[in-house]
């Protein structure tokens, strides 16, 4: 957890350099459109569905109204991840190589470059265990809403080890030749991240404050010296 936090720290102060200001005002840009479209979409959808539901008498479609807006207010985060997801792996090289470029530039000469195809392959296969793994825990989710605390404390374990995965995967695309991060360096570095996703204003951030910890939990392991200069 030590390195974890070493590099947490790391991913803050790159918040500050002009090409992470950049990247972070286009990426929160598109965030923010998918979003808007996707609730849009979402809410019209389900709108269209109710007016449609002859079947159910009046009392049932304003349950089942309740129930959607519920549903949609409880799923946000889970939409938000899903879009934040596909956005970062948009944006995910240039945060990696602005990274290494500046902290690690041994490293970043050796990196190969990751094209927008394989950003993209990356970005949808995250996207697939975020939905499958959440959907696998469906059910312990529900079960757990008796306990108030129960399926909150689930969610962030279930998101940090998919997390881990995810952000694993980004930087060792362009370091193929590298050893997987071990347990202990890859279960902190999903739990931070899924921390700062579960946290409002901050999570706008996280995308990208993740993507930097990551390059830094890398590099720090291997004992590469980081250069400030």
């Amino acid at each position: 957890m030590t390195r974890a936090l070493h590099a947490f720290l790391l991913a803050i102060r790159d918040l500050a350099s002009p090409r992470a200001r950049a990247i972070l005002a286009q990426s929160l840009a598109l965030t923010l459109l998918l979003l808007a479209l996707s609730g849009a979409a979402i809410f019209f959808s389900a709108r269209w569905a109710l007016e449609h539901w002859s079947w159910l008498d009046a009392a049932t479609r304003d349950l089942a109204s309740i129930l959607a807006v519920l549903g949609l207010l409880a799923g946000g985060w889970l939409l938000f991840r899903a879009v934040a997801i596909i956005v970062i792996g948009l944006f995910a090289d240039a945060i990696v190589a602005d990274v290494e470029g500046r902290h690690y530039p041994a490293a970043a000469a050796r990196a190969v470059d990751v094209g927008w195809g394989q950003n993209i392959r990356l970005a949808l296969a995250s996207l697939g265990r975020l939905i499958g793994g959440n959907l696998l825990a469906l059910p312990l989710y529900i079960l757990l809403l008796v306990t108030g605390i129960g399926t909150p404390i689930l969610a962030l374990l279930v998101n940090a080890l998919l997390l881990g995965r995810d952000l694993e995967a980004m930087v060792l695309a362009r370091h193929p030749g590298r050893p997987r991060f071990g347990r202990s360096a890859r279960w902190p570095l999903g739990l931070l991240s899924a921390a700062g996703f579960a946290v409002p204003v901050a999570n706008l951030l996280a995308p990208l404050l993740s993507a930097a910890m990551a390059v830094h939990m890398l590099h720090l392991g291997d004992g590469n010296k980081k250069n400030d200069q």
